[in-house]
């Protein structure tokens, strides 16, 4: 045989036998690769159909809350992609709910705090000025008139004491009740010279100056006057030599062992202020030093202009360390007896159209809710709405939390628990007037059940997607209205009962209207 032949040979023979051993040898093989026949491996699965995962519905990329139960393309023109049951993450806790990892959660610091209900400490921090005791403030006119001969006292703020004299005056009048006195004394009658006593003392002369009178006989061209209490002078409104008449005011004395502290709180705030509370007050020229008082009056009137309501406190001052006019820092404590519900004040996301909590669901899930929210203290804030005690809220690292659950959160609702309002509705329409260059027209509407709307006639602003070209006045049809922002609403659709080029029934999903609000009679 040749050399050729003997190799051709030896190939056959090897081919056989590989074809043998793979036959015979390939069952017993697999038990010892993974996967194989011997357990649940891919010989065993390649034979049988691999089941094909259904999408619960399709979202659009750029907006996770316009969903349709079939692939097409979103407002934006972009493929709807499909979601699976794997997807839904927290879709049993409602929209707006997400997953996070443990170690994320680690990452981010994450703490929680659960809402108890507990009395609320109230705050209120004000400013105030100091004032006199206006019960003990005394104001010195003159009984007649006449000339200041000599003036005791130089300037307001001057420290008086009860019985020092303030200021001599002449006066005709009291030099004439002088002399009925001492007349009716040389007559020895008691009934004129009780008369002529009652007088001078009408005017205010002092007693020592009728004993005096009584007793030497002799007239007083001028009567010096006496501090009636002890205090400083304030509002000094003569000099020496002035001439006075009854009704002038001279000076006003005002006692500074208590002193009163005048100062305004907001209208909200009126509420939780009544007589007897504790008050803390503190002043910059003494830093650390505190006063403690209480509210003494809450006046009933409220200042148009401010929107304010004053409120007058009440200080002991023993060591005068308060003056009138100081510039005062004041803090009510609003104690509340009753039990409300409280978060920690960090947890409340504050923006200007609503206030936010982050839940913690458990297993990694949050989700971003509205509440409604009360007073404020130091450490606490009042829910007074939409989250129930025992729920847990995130207090720290909720924005970042909030910022990624508010891409599909329903936040039209107060209550967690409640049923979402649909963004737009369907509903039939008539066309009243338009105006093409601004896009606007207006219309008259049927009840809108689904947004509480009675029947009535608006303006409404035309999307850019709707051809406008089609509407004239008096055209009766169906409009997709749809709430572009707070108080503002937008036609984003339009269905012309006859049109050939209006959406069909198979094309209008439940997502695009409002069974309530709209008959099947309209779409014919």
């Amino acid at each position: 045989m040749s050399k050729s032949g003997t190799v051709i040979a030896s190939l056959v023979v090897g081919a056989v036998i590989g074809a043998a051993a793979t036959w015979f040898g390939y069952p017993e093989l697999q038990k010892y690769i993974p996967g194989g026949a011997g357990g649940s491996g891919m010989a065993q699965d390649s034979g049988a159909a691999i089941e094909e995962k259904k999408p619960l519905y399709w979202v659009a990329p750029m907006d996770p809350n316009y969903r349709r139960d079939k692939p097409g393309q979103s407002p934006m023109g972009m493929d709807l992609i499909p979601v699976y049951e794997e997807d839904e993450g927290g879709s049993d806790s409602g929209p707006g709910t997400i997953k996070i990892s443990p170690d994320v959660v680690n990452n981010l610091g994450v703490r929680t705090a659960t809402a108890e209900r507990k009395p609320l400490h109230s705050t209120i921090q004000t400013v105030g000025y100091v004032e006199y005791d206006q019960d003990q403030l005394v104001h010195i006119h003159p009984r007649v008139e006449g000339w200041i001969e000599k003036l005791y006292v130089k300037t307001s703020g001057d420290p008086v004491k009860k019985g020092q004299p303030l200021y001599e005056l002449y006066s005709p009048a009291l030099v004439n009740a002088q002399e009925e006195l001492l007349l009716a004394l040389d007559r020895k009658s008691e009934r004129l010279i009780q008369a002529s006593e009652n007088r001078l003392d009408s005017l205010r002369v002092p007693n020592s100056v009728i004993r005096d009178l009584k007793k030497n006989r002799k007239v007083r061209q001028t009567i010096t006057f006496y501090a009636p209490q002890t205090g400083v002078v304030d509002n000094l409104n003569i000099r020496q030599g002035f001439f006075v008449k009854p009704g002038v005011t001279l000076m006003s004395i005002g006692a500074i062992d208590q002193v009163w502290v005048e100062a305004e709180v907001f209208e909200r705030q009126a509420s939780l202020v009544a007589e007897g509370l504790p008050v803390t007050m503190t002043l910059d020229y003494l830093p650390g030093k505190d006063w403690r008082g209480v509210v003494d009056y809450v006046y009933p009137t409220l200042n148009p202009k401010t929107r304010t309501v004053r409120v007058r406190l009440r200080f002991d001052n023993e060591n005068e360390l308060l003056k009138p006019d100081m510039f005062a820092q004041v803090v009510i404590h609003a104690e509340s007896s009753e039990e409300t519900l409280l978060v920690p004040k960090e947890a409340v996301i504050r923006s200007g159209s609503s206030n936010r909590v982050v839940l913690a669901l458990g297993d990694g899930k949050f989700k971003s809710i509205n509440v409604k929210v009360g007073r404020f203290d130091e450490l606490s804030a009042e829910i007074l709405s939409g989250l129930s005690a025992g729920e847990k809220v995130v207090s720290s690292a909720q924005f970042l939390i909030d910022s990624e659950s508010s891409k599909t959160s329903d936040f039209k609702r107060m209550n967690h628990g409640e049923e979402s309002v649909p963004g737009s509705v369907w509903v039939g329409a008539t066309i009243n007037s338009l105006i093409n260059d601004q896009r606007m027209v207006n219309a008259s509407h049927k009840e809108i059940k689904a947004w509480d709307w009675p029947e009535m006639t608006m303006d409404f602003k035309v999307a850019e997607s709707v051809d406008i070209a089609l509407l004239s006045v008096g055209l009766e049809l169906n409009v997709e209205i749809s709430k572009i922002q707070e108080n503002q609403y937008e036609i984003t659709s339009i269905h012309i009962p006859g049109k050939e080029d209006n959406k069909s029934l198979d094309e209008l999903s439940f997502d695009d209207m409002d069974l309530d609000d709209m008959s099947l009679d309209d779409l014919k």
